[in-house]
């Protein structure tokens, strides 16, 4: 961003619409170091001697509610964004989950930049750093990228950004192809479908990414993506048995990101819908299913597709544009949302102290009462679920069955 306003792109505004008495418009991340954590002073002090390598930082909401703006915050003050969680104190490692929670049910302040990194101590001398960014500032892929701006010591080397495709004859031959995929619905109800409220519960998982990747790749040609949704679609479906009963099949919304290399943009990402079988026993038939649904979408580019109709109708009208996403936000559409953003390839550290995980959050929406958040760091993947424990309860049983069922598809390659 330059020295004056800059208006908010479509997206960024889009998100911020998003916001309202029971939707926070943040994602999180929570980054764990282990003993022997620098204290909360200096990593400050070292976040405040990079700024200048992410400005967006240090800019606040301006403007009006009709057109908003990026604009400096003359008065920024760093001690207002980084610093000790209020009320809480010396955590042991089972509770952060419940302090994580507790933080993210809280809004930003849109008087000051929209962001906010609070302190965890925990038992043993490790420390837990929870940085909400509002969604409009930055999506899963940008908030990596102001990750290794600001925070990681030495910057690893980034993922490749995906590339954007423009084939106009091959969108012409399969767009209705794309339509019966992405604008069918489902008449069954989804488990995750009800008013949510300002309460939220979070839980983490983590599994070993080489070995998840190595197994989806031997048993089914598939990708580290197609086992993620896999082993999602096998939590939910023992949360569904023992909670529910009944047993189908669920639409899951995969966010894709259109970053491109280099690029600055806070948000820019599109999406496509697979159905997963729940009433599938067997976890290598899950994902050979899973290797079936997203191969034919990423095969045609349905995410890219989608980005291009939903601009193209909100250019011939953007009260069209407007319809047509609420028709997409519709629980007959997608039951969640289960997103993948890379991470750090290598090992990261903070002032010195290693990085032990580091777990993303995104909010949850209305009539969507849960959400998987997945991001990789080094060797490990690892998985953060948002949820309205007034619709999901017991949270932590469908984490660790995440880590059940990548533990069966290991073991079935093994």
């Amino acid at each position: 961003m330059g020295a004056t306003a800059v208006a908010l792109s479509p997206e960024d505004r889009a998100i911020l619409a998003l916001e309202s008495a029971t939707v926070a418009g943040h994602t999180c991340k929570v980054v764990v170091l282990g003993e022997g954590a620098p204290p909360p002073d200096a990593i400050r002090e070292a976040v405040a001697t990079r700024l200048r390598a992410a400005p967006e930082l240090t800019w606040r909401l301006g403007g009006t509610d009709q057109e908003p703006v990026w604009m400096p915050d003359e008065g920024f003050d760093l001690a207002a964004q980084v610093g000790p969680a209020p009320g809480e104190g010396r955590l042991e490692r089972e509770a952060l989950d419940g302090a994580v929670a507790r933080l993210f049910e809280q809004r930003l302040d849109r008087s000051r930049p929209l962001w906010r990194m609070d302190f965890l101590e925990l038992d043993g001398g490790g420390l837990a750093l929870v940085w909400r960014l509002h969604h409009a500032l930055a999506d899963g892929t940008a908030a990596m990228r102001f990750a290794r701006a600001v925070l990681w010591d030495e910057t690893p080397v980034p993922a490749a950004a995906p590339s954007r495709h423009s084939d106009d004859a091959r969108r012409r031959a399969h767009l209705a192809g794309f339509l019966a995929r992405e604008f069918a619905s489902t008449r069954q109800h989804s488990p995750f479908d009800g008013r949510i409220g300002t309460h939220r519960r979070v839980a983490f998982a983590s599994v070993a990414l080489r070995e998840l990747h190595d197994a989806a790749k031997q048993l089914a040609g598939a990708t580290l993506n197609d086992a993620v949704l896999a082993v999602v679609g096998g939590a939910l479906r023992r949360w569904l048995q023992h909670h529910h009963g009944q047993l189908g099949s669920v639409r899951v919304r995969v966010p894709v990101s259109l970053h491109e290399e280099g690029d600055d943009a806070g948000n820019r990402d599109s999406f496509f819908c697979v159905a997963l079988p729940l009433n599938e026993p067997d976890p290598v038939a899950r994902l050979r299913t899973a290797q079936a649904e997203t191969a034919v979408r990423k095969a045609d580019h349905d995410a890219e597709e989608m980005d291009h109709l939903l601009r193209s109708l909100a250019g011939v009208s953007p009260e069209l544009g407007r319809l047509c996403s609420r028709l997409e936000d519709s629980p007959r559409r997608f039951a969640l949302s289960v997103s993948n953003v890379p991470g750090p390839r290598a090992p990261v550290s903070v002032l010195g102290a290693p990085v032990e995980s580091v777990h993303s959050l995104a909010e949850i929406g209305e009539r969507h009462a849960l959400r998987v958040a997945v991001v990789s760091l080094a060797d490990r993947l690892c998985f953060g679920l948002c949820a309205d424990p007034a619709i999901v309860d017991h949270l932590g049983p469908m984490a660790a069955a995440i880590e059940v069922e990548a533990h069966a598809l290991v073991t079935a390659a093994a």
